[in-house]
């Protein structure tokens, strides 16, 4: 009972990391109706900015710093590449893959074999609580997902932003004609996935994970089913999707060696099956919308 008390607090701890992740999948998506390649890349950025940084700026310091480069480096693909590329929406999410592939090659030479710490003041301090035994970093993990999100939800349902981000979404001419400014919308929505991507990288790379290395980004790959499964037009959906798939790695992860049978390495395909399992029964999401057209 206690480990699988540990399990489901690990897994809730990482799938609301993977829910800060999706969450910017969504972003880009609701306001551009592009799903973003580039996301894996933006994460590492953001983390290898703040493991450079943080011996000269402290922890804190370099956080700010890597959150605002992979921000900034969001808001420069939109405004540089995307929104110049006069192409239809599936050309244009093609293209971000370039855009994933030519900053992968440059983190991946700039890290090298190396494993960079990001500086996380929890280092591998654990709590123990009635036998059950749990990581500061899954502790911390929870709860800043859990304040970002929220202060997300809010700045989405009552700031001008959110009202603008929301019109857009439902229909993005009507928008336009009614003042709001398309470009900006879509440039806000990108550096505010790159800025999600960087402070989940601090907590996928944090203990009991080594470090910081080139496989950081696969973190984007995991988050991704959870934004699908959940609807990739809804932000409810990417933080029940993100809780689901963090749960379902953990357990499967956990039990490993009891589900031999079904062959190594599960817990790695697991987020995957479940995705699937689910778009089964409803294509469109758990929270998607659903489309509706006249034959």
């Amino acid at each position: 009972m206690t480990r699988l008390i540990e399990l489901l607090i690990n897994g809730l701890s990482l799938g609301s990391v993977y829910a800060l992740i999706a969450l910017g999948f969504v972003v880009i998506f609701r306001a551009t109706e592009v799903v973003n390649f580039a996301h894996a890349s933006l994460l590492l950025l953001g983390g290898y900015v703040t493991a450079v940084l943080h011996e000269d700026l402290g922890f804190v310091g370099a956080l700010v710093v890597g959150v605002l480069a992979a921000a900034a480096a969001g808001a420069l693909i939109e405004l540089v590449l995307l929104r110049r590329a006069k192409a239809r929406r599936d050309v244009v999410a093609i293209a971000t893959i370039g855009i994933d592939i030519v900053l992968m090659a440059e983190l991946s030479r700039r890290l090298g074999t190396s494993v960079m710490s990001l500086g996380d003041p929890w280092q591998d301090r654990v709590v123990v609580l009635g036998g059950v035994t749990i990581a500061q970093t899954r502790i911390a993990a929870l709860v800043v997902a859990a304040v970002l999100i929220g202060l997300f939800l809010l700045a989405f349902k009552y700031t001008p932003w959110g009202v603008s981000m929301r019109a857009v979404a439902e229909d993005a001419e009507t928008s336009a004609l009614m003042g709001i400014r398309l470009g900006r919308i879509s440039m806000s929505a990108w550096a505010v996935a790159g800025a999600l991507a960087a402070v989940a990288a601090v907590f996928i790379t944090a203990f009991p994970t080594p470090g910081l290395d080139r496989t950081s980004s696969l973190a984007a790959l995991k988050a991704f089913p959870a934004a699908i499964l959940g609807g990739l037009d809804s932000v409810t959906g990417a933080l029940v999707g993100g809780l689901l798939i963090g749960v379902t790695e953990a357990l499967v992860g956990g039990y490993q060696n009891d589900l031999t049978f079904l062959g190594r390495g599960l817990g790695d395909v697991a987020p995957y099956v479940v995705m699937i399992a689910i778009l089964l029964v409803r294509p469109s999401g758990l929270f998607g919308t659903r489309e509706v057209s006249r034959v």
